[in-house]
């Protein structure tokens, strides 16, 4: 075990007392206003700010979110001109002992981010409920407990009102930002707006709203709220600040990671790493609102085939269980017309397509599965969607087990790969303030309310891996919370509309989710709801089409690719032939997807393996260019790729933005730019602006492929864009189980030297069952003629160009 550093020099200037200030090997504590606050590190760049009334709060407080134990932190800690400071090495964090503020700087003692002056509040507040008693007495084990029966009041069984008082604490901590700084985060929001200064967010999940009390700065910071209950973002030139409604303490997390990247990374340290996808899930998902027959979404499958279009997995939205909502998310195929659904997946299967299922937190009313939630005192009383609906305590272990076993039966064991968690923020209706003081397994929902989404993915990932390791678990949710990245989900933006103001939005919606270290988001194609004029025959106008076009392009560079929405049907071959526009548009990009997979899928590495984003704003590539702060219609997607959607009706060119951090080159025509400019770009119907930084090493498939597992990569082009020096790593392993996590992967280490214009292909590092041990690299450099062809063995291989 290492040893702990700490040197402590206590100088008392003024009146400050000695006592006033505790000093421990990984911070300090103290009291000021009658307020306990603590600074903990838990390593050199993240520290814990903790303040409280009650001395027992920081030992009773449990995180959902946090999972990461405090390292030995080498720390210095001073009492010098009424401040306690301490000092790791890579920032220093100084209290006020007068005023209570806090404030964090870099290690020349420069400003990072400062608390106000007197800028926490803790104030009590009591939250009531009136409700009418039950006729007769109470079951032993109701489904649902007030937290606190006012004293004198009726007793619960004998048919008159009472009140329950729910107590709790209003939390308040206001910071002070630089004038012109630029912060983003706070989940996905549908505002439109890149930059989160001045402005109020309401945190509360929503459909089409995710809501995280996160934000990071192009300082290179991030702050996160640990607070569950609904919370208010408020930023204006007076300051800045969080305020929860419900809450014991203020308990915030800062972290120092230098510049975007370091910063979501020291995030994922904090929250957990997400987990390897399966391969196949970067290829193209089906879906539609809805398949209404086994037979039907076997067909869809057998069409994709027979066109030779890629497809990986079709999904399957609501009532498979059948048209009662009194049956609604049985967790069975009781609708007869998916009555055995074995014929379903063993079709499915021979295609090599895979399948996805929607699933609710909510379940019927007649359901077997609510009458074993209910006997478990395991259901909320409020009204859900629909109402013969009810919503089950997910922060009841016990009752997501019994959830998971109705999915592991009838689903899982039958051959399911995925699961599309709809509704999960969750959906409540008519509801009101007092409806919240009901008692969850984890106290008050009005608490944890924010946090539901994030134990509807643990659920499942937890109860999963526990039945195999032999299948990766995916998740697509509706809404989410930090930490949601560990349980291999994602989410995607809602039940949008189709508009070009719409489709804008939704660029810096996934950035700002990204940016809150969720790495896997998407949205619906062409969005959920079409144009209004045209809801059952989008697909057939001109107009649709084009929008369609141009968000399918948008969709190749985002983590999930994948069609769906309401009305009007969204296969490939809907919208005409192939010779008519709106197919070729869509064939050209699947199969672009489908040769990016050895980039992708070494992304995905990346992402698990060094807490990487796919979606990363352009400040994240570029820190010291300031013109990229604000831009909300550009994107980086992963290391190489600069993305600019085209987002306006008719567009025949647009304005492209290019960091100055280097060149960049066109991806479609190999034109070379130098960096900090913008230019202008021709945007025909089956061309968005694409460009690649100099320096970027792209591995892609030769071969075509109709599904991510069908060929071995046995012949990959290694594609060098010049221009600058570059790295990459080509990652592969066995594609859909947890072997990895025991070593059973590989990493070729790849190096583009641009003064000598030679490639270096490192020795391979790592097996794996089915590795391929010889292969040939097809390597060329963008713009330039020719090509060499080199067989790869394992060993280091140079090749000048």
């Amino acid at each position: 075990m290492r040893k702990y550093f700490l040197s402590f020099i206590l100088v008392a200037l003024s009146s400050i007392s000695f006592a006033q200030v505790s000093t421990s090997a990984d911070g300090f504590t103290a009291k000021v206003k009658g307020v306990d606050i603590k600074v903990q590190f838990y390593s050199p760049d993240i520290v814990r700010v903790f303040k409280t009334t009650s001395t027992s709060s920081l030992e009773k407080k449990k995180s959902f979110v946090v999972t990461m134990n405090p390292q030995t932190t080498a720390l210095s800690v001073s009492q010098q001109q009424g401040k306690v400071i301490a000092k790791s090495s890579a920032l220093e964090v100084s209290l006020n002992l007068e005023t209570g503020g806090i404030q964090f700087n870099d290690l020349s003692g420069k400003r990072i981010l400062a608390e106000k002056d007197y800028g926490v509040q803790l104030m009590p507040v009591s939250f009531v409920q009136r409700v009418q008693a039950p006729p007769v007495q109470p079951q032993t084990n109701p489904a649902v407990t007030p937290t606190q029966s006012s004293p004198g009041q009726d007793t619960p069984g004998m048919g008159r009102r009472r009140m329950i008082i729910e107590e709790a604490n209003e939390v308040t901590q206001e910071f002070i930002l630089d004038e012109d700084e630029v912060i983003y985060g706070l989940g996905q929001h549908q505002g439109g707006l890149m930059n989160q200064r001045n402005q109020r967010v309401h945190l509360e999940q929503d459909n089409m709203q995710i809501s995280i009390p996160y934000f990071a700065s192009v300082k290179g910071y991030g702050l996160y709220w640990d607070n569950y209950s609904i919370t208010t973002f408020d930023d204006s030139p007076m300051g800045t600040s969080f305020r929860s409604e419900a809450g014991e303490a203020v308990d915030y997390y800062f972290l120092y990671g230098k510049d975007g990247d370091g910063t979501v990374s020291l995030l994922r340290q904090l929250s957990g790493q997400a987990p390897m996808v399966p391969l196949w899930t970067l290829g193209f998902w089906q879906c539609k609102e809805r398949y209404k027959s086994k037979e039907e979404i076997v067909e869809v499958a057998q069409k994709y085939r027979s066109l030779g279009v890629p497809l990986d997995a079709v999904v399957q939205d609501w009532k498979y269980w059948g048209e009662e909502n009194e049956n609604w998310n049985a967790l069975q195929f009781l609708n007869p017309e998916f009555s055995n659904p074995d014929w379903m997946f063993d079709n499915l299967k021979k295609l090599k397509v895979n399948m996805m299922i929607t699933i609710w937190p909510s379940v019927g009313i007649n359901t077997d599965i609510y009458k074993d939630l209910a006997a478990m005192g395991a259901i909320y009383p409020m009204q859900s969607s629909p109402k013969e609906a009810k919503v089950y305590d997910i922060f009841n272990e016990k009752a997501r087990k019994v959830f998971w076993d109705y999915m592991n039966k009838n689903m899982f064991q039958k051959g399911m790969s995925a699961w599309w968690m709809d509704g999960s923020e969750p959906e409540f209706y008519n509801t009101t303030q007092g409806d919240f003081n009901l008692q969850t397994a984890e106290g008050p929902l009005r608490n944890i309310r924010n946090t539901y989404p994030l134990f509807v993915s643990k659920g499942i990932y937890d109860n999963q891996r526990a039945t195999t390791s032999d299948k990766r678990v995916y998740i697509l949710t509706r809404s989410g919370y930090t930490g949601l990245q560990r349980y291999g989900a994602g989410s995607w933006s809602g039940d949008i509309r189709a508009s070009w103001e719409v489709f804008r939005k939704q660029i810096p919606a996934g950035l700002n989710y990204s940016i809150c270290g969720i790495p896997y988001w998407n949205t619906d194609i062409g969005a959920w709801h079409p144009f209004e004029r045209v809801y059952r025959t989008a697909h057939q106008d001109p107009a649709y089409q084009q929008i369609y076009c141009r968000w399918f392009q948008f969709a190749t560079f985002n983590p999930m690719m994948r069609a769906h929405g309401t009305g009007s049907p969204r296969e490939i071959y809907q919208f005409g032939k192939r010779g008519y526009w709106a197919f070729d548009v869509q064939e050209k990009f699947l199969n672009l997807r489908y040769q990016m997979l050895p980039y992708l899928y070494s992304t995905a590495w990346q992402v698990t393996n060094k807490g990487y984003s796919y979606l990363r704003q352009l400040s994240m590539e570029a820190p010291k260019d300031k013109n990229t702060y604000d831009i909300s219609d550009e994107f980086m997607f992963g290391k190489a790729f600069l993305v600019a959607p085209v987002l306006e009706e008719n567009a025949t060119s647009r304005e492209v933005y290019l960091p100055d951090n280097g060149k960049w080159i066109d991806f479609w025509n190999n034109k070379v730019y130098e960096g900090g400019q913008t230019v202008k770009r021709n945007t025909p119907i089956d061309i968005i602006p694409v460009f690649v930084k100099a320096g970027s090493i792209l591995p892609l498939t030769t071969q075509k492929v109709q599904y991510a597992n069908e060929k071995k990569w046995n012949k990959l082009e290694i594609r060098v864009y010049p221009g600058a020096n570059g790295d990459f790593i080509l990652y592969e392993d066995e594609n859909d189980n947890y072997n990895y996590e025991k070593g059973a992967y590989t990493e070729i280490p790849m190096h583009w030297d641009n003064a000598s214009g030679t490639l270096t292909i490192g020795a391979r590092k790592g097996d794996f069952n089915g590795m391929l041990k010889s292969r040939s690299f097809v390597v060329n450099v963008a713009g330039k003629k020719g090509s060499k062809t080199v067989n790869y063995n394992g060993n280091e291989l140079k090749i000048k160009i």
